[in-house]
């Protein structure tokens, strides 16, 4: 009997942790008797038949390593129904039983098509800006706002020593989670979200004069990158106040570097679940975290579920922001 033989893909935004999913899809395929091929470049591997078989060595070392060795991509030419046919028809080729696609929702999207075309899928959230609707938790969210923790923590020791304002944009188009919990972990007297409609004469000037009367006399404003403006912002509060203030955005730093142990579990334990999937032939699947717990939805209803903002969580900022 022929074994079975799956691929795995990163598909979308990098996002620390992606290197450990697949490091865990080709160990678990492996151990259960599997052929693991790697595509490379997201979807365009199938279109291109940019692809190598892994063995346990292909992954050696990786779990630590920010990125993804399998590089990523986005492609146009599958984003149409022939595209995703070819890729189908590319699998069937080099006998390819289902694919794990570690990716976004639009990562998600692609391969509900390819499940469609007969190759079943399975879909590991990994992008962090935590904006999966189906999970608690997407690969490459701590060690994100860890590091935004890390440089806002050093703009706010500059700050203090010149009795400044400084607002800082992190990353978050869509969602203000990164925002949120850095903002909460380095003491911003305000945090503006894309969740959260704001009017900064009372949610900024006012919250900056408040805490300004007990005494402190520096300040960090957390800019959601789906609210942006923030040397607008910056400049605003300048006039207002007449305190110095400085506009930072983070940028892409927050997509790199070694992930974070919670990373690195989360990230073993949704790549292996995976397989276990696919093991069974069960595709057209998302692996998610719910209750603190791995399991998994239909990819559609996956994809139709709406995101929650932690509205708690924002007014216990608020409340502690004084």
């Amino acid at each position: 009997m022929a074994k079975k033989k799956i691929a795995v893909l990163t598909s979308g935004g990098d996002a620390p942790g992606m290197n450990a999913a697949v490091r865990a899809v080709v160990r678990a395929g492996i151990v259960k008797g599997m052929d693991v091929i790697g595509v490379y470049r997201g979807y365009n591997g199938l279109l291109n038949g940019d692809v190598a078989e892994m063995n346990l060595r292909s992954v050696s070392e990786i779990i630590g390593r920010g990125g993804t060795t399998l590089y990523t991509a986005r492609s146009e030419e599958y984003n149409t129904p022939a595209g995703v046919q070819k890729a189908a028809d590319y699998c069937r080729q080099i006998g390819v039983s289902g694919v794990v696609v570690i990716g976004g929702d639009g990562s998600f999207r692609g391969a509900r098509d390819l499940s469609n075309a007969g190759i079943p899928c399975v879909g590991i959230p990994g992008t962090i800006d935590n904006d999966i609707a189906c999970s608690e938790y997407t690969i490459g969210f701590d060690t994100a706002m860890n590091t935004a923790m890390e440089m806002i923590d050093k703009i706010r020791d500059t700050a203090q020593s010149h009795d400044r304002c400084s607002v800082v944009e992190v990353m978050g188009r869509r969602c203000g989670d990164i925002a949120l919990q850095t903002g909460i972990a380095c003491g911003a007297t305000a945090i503006l979200v894309p969740e959260m409609p704001y009017n900064i004469e009372n949610d900024v000037i006012a919250k900056i004069q408040s805490t300004r009367k007990t005494g402190k006399q520096h300040f960090i404003i957390i800019v959601a990158e789906g609210v942006g403006g923030v040397n607008d912002i910056a400049k605003y509060i300048q006039q207002r106040l007449g305190i110095e203030s400085r506009a930072t955005i983070l940028g892409h730093v927050q997509r790199g570097g070694s992930p974070t142990l919670r990373d690195r579990v989360m990230a073993t334990s949704l790549g292996h679940r995976a397989v276990e999937l696919l093991e069974d032939g069960i595709g057209d699947r998302v692996v998610c975290i719910k209750d603190g717990r791995v399991f998994d939805y239909d990819i559609t209803e996956a994809l139709n579920m709406k995101r929650v903002f932690d509205e708690k969580l924002y007014r216990i900022s608020m409340d502690v922001s004084i």
